[in-house]
């Protein structure tokens, strides 16, 4: 199936999460939704996301604090939703880095139309929204990766020789190491696509990584297999 941009929504009102969600499932989107600050980064997290449409006013940590450590950390979209009409309000979000601002209530195809918008200015659907900032090197068990140049130095300080997808997979274990992840989330973050039903090319793919990784791919120390529920990167991970 082709690609389809990732929305997240966050919002503390149940009737916004799910009318947004249907709206923009009904014209193409992928939609994942979120009640409040914790909820939205477990999200990112866990999948791979092309826009945040997220609400000033949240319980615990609002909008504008969310916002603000979204734009520290990535380059991910924002579109900003309020109750808030104030000038100064709508200033400031976008001051924090929001790409938009659409204040509530609002027409549905107004909201379409701007996350159309800001997905074409941010050059469509890209990566956005993995935790580790590109250039950040990730170290493991004697292993070196290197996101900026695509690039696995082994303890031995050889490159290892890994195909597009190997690499894209590698990278979403040691971004997100000692969480188990099921087949549909490494194909989501790898592939930014929905999932095809049954689609075990994820397996193939960690078997072949295990061959270039492990010291005894038939006893897997580094991913392991979670019966039931997918797969565990174990070893720790340091950022440099």
């Amino acid at each position: 199936m082709g690609s389809s941009p990732h929305i997240l929504v966050v919002d503390d009102d149940r009737e916004i999460r799910e009318l947004v969600a249907k709206f923009l499932t009904r014209h193409s989107f992928r939609v994942t939704t979120a009640a409040n600050g914790k909820e939205m980064r477990r999200a990112l997290a866990d999948q791979r996301i092309d826009l945040v449409v997220l609400d000033l006013m949240l319980p615990g940590e609002d909008g504008l604090s969310l916002c603000r450590r979204l734009r520290a950390e990535s380059d991910l979209p924002v579109m900003m939703l309020t109750a808030m009409r104030e000038d100064i309000d709508r200033i400031v979000g976008l001051e924090i880095g929001a790409d938009d601002y659409l204040p509530k209530p609002f027409n549905p195809r107004e909201l379409l139309a701007r996350i159309r918008a800001v997905l074409r200015r941010a050059g469509a659907v890209t990566s956005r929204g993995a935790p580790n900032a590109l250039g950040s090197t990730l170290r493991f068990a004697g292993w070196r990766l290197e996101p900026e140049h695509r690039r696995l130095v082994g303890p031995n300080g050889r490159e290892a020789e890994l195909t597009g997808g190997e690499f894209d997979l590698l990278l979403a274990f040691a971004e997100r190491p000692g969480r188990v992840l099921s087949r549909d989330q490494l194909l989501d973050l790898t592939r930014g696509r929905e999932v095809v039903p049954f689609d075990r090319s994820v397996d193939s793919q960690i078997s072949r990584l295990r061959r270039k990784i492990e010291s005894d791919p038939s006893r897997p120390a580094l991913i392991k297999t979670v019966r039931g529920g997918g797969y565990v990167f174990t070893p720790v991970v340091e950022r440099a």
